[in-house]
């Protein structure tokens, strides 16, 4: 297994961030697969998919760069630089096009463990590299892009909320369930992969959430590594959550879905971006819900959080019957 080690400090001033390029390179990572996790991905790649497969046709030396570039376990590290905080994507894009032709090399051999295609001998990588996930940010990302962004950040605020009842361990061994976990001893393991571990005692350790994809690790060595995750399920998967309809029609469709949503603690404003309703519509499912002792409420920092209170746990699985559930 791949772990980090590190010390109290670093895991201190660890913190979440959003990144726009973050998101970009794990939607290549799908258009990559073509199979979707939930019936919401397979939703999205039935819109982009053909026109991603169009133009690797048109550009081979493109699709040999991305079946080289994601390898089998391992990520050509100059396709996935490491945003900087506030770093608006186009610079993210620069750093990507300024790249060595002969570091870019050197990492495809890694990635493929062996020698490149001869079609990948060049000079020009990078910039390809660039113009793709310029592609696949403004073909099929930047359209969803403020939305995908309140859900991210309502995954953010649910984790730091987790931070604040259960510490880091908890929240670490959730990140990417199976793959990342708090190992005791100032070691956090960051994949299943037999990869030699790092010591970041010192570092800049920042959480990166995506709404689809498998996640990664990136890194600037020796000052900042990042661990890139995709968040919670219930957020990510818009579309293809199921509500209990025995819920459903004792609170009416709108509200037995908030309610079902607030497993994990949440804003109004973060129900508002995933749920697609009203603001003042939400706001009175959760008064509703709040009168109902079904829902708690707390303050986290600047924010509102509200989350499902025992009783409304209870009344959501009394719900989840096999042939109770609709799509």
């Amino acid at each position: 297994m791949g772990w980090w080690q590190l010390d109290a400090d670093t895991l201190a001033r660890s913190r979440f961030t959003l990144s726009p390029f973050a998101e970009t390179f794990a939607s290549l990572q799908l258009l990559h697969t073509g199979t979707g996790a939930h019936p919401g991905e397979e939703v999205w790649l039935r819109a982009h998919l053909p026109g991603y497969r169009a133009l690797l046709a048109a550009d081979p030396v493109i699709a040999q760069l991305v079946r080289a570039g994601l390898g089998t376990s391992w990520i050509a590290d100059f396709l996935a630089p490491l945003p900087r905080d506030g770093e608006p994507l186009e610079e993210t894009l620069a750093r990507l096009r300024a790249t060595d032709p002969a570091v870019a090399r050197a990492n495809l051999r890694v990635s493929l463990a062996g020698p490149l295609p001869a079609a990948l001998e060049r000079d020009d990588l990078p910039e390809r590299a660039s113009a793709l996930m310029t592609y696949v940010w403004t073909e099929t990302v930047r359209p969803h892009w403020e939305r995908r962004r309140r859900i991210l950040e309502a995954d953010v605020v649910a984790r730091t909320a987790q931070v604040s009842r259960g510490g880091w361990a908890a929240v670490l061994d959730s990140l990417k369930p199976g793959q990342t976990r708090w190992l005791g001893d100032n070691r956090l393991q960051v994949n299943v992969h037999e990869y030699p571990p790092f010591d970041i005692s010192g570092a800049e350790l920042v959480l990166m959430p995506v709404t689809t994809g498998r996640g990664w690790v990136s890194w600037e060595r020796p000052e900042r590594y990042a661990l890139v995750y995709t968040c919670t399920g219930v957020l990510a998967d818009h579309g293809a959550r199921s509500t209990p309809a025995g819920i459903s029609a004792l609170l009416g469709p709108a509200r037995a879905e908030v309610l079902v949503l607030l497993a994990s603690p949440m804003s109004t404003s973060h129900l508002v971006a995933v749920t697609g309703h009203a603001l003042g519509s939400v706001g009175r499912h959760l008064r509703v819900l709040l009168d109902a002792g079904l829902v708690e409420r707390r303050r986290a920092g600047r924010s509102v959080l509200y989350e499902r209170t025992a009783a409304g746990s209870v009344l959501v699985e009394a719900s989840r019957r096999p042939d109770t559930y609709r799509s």
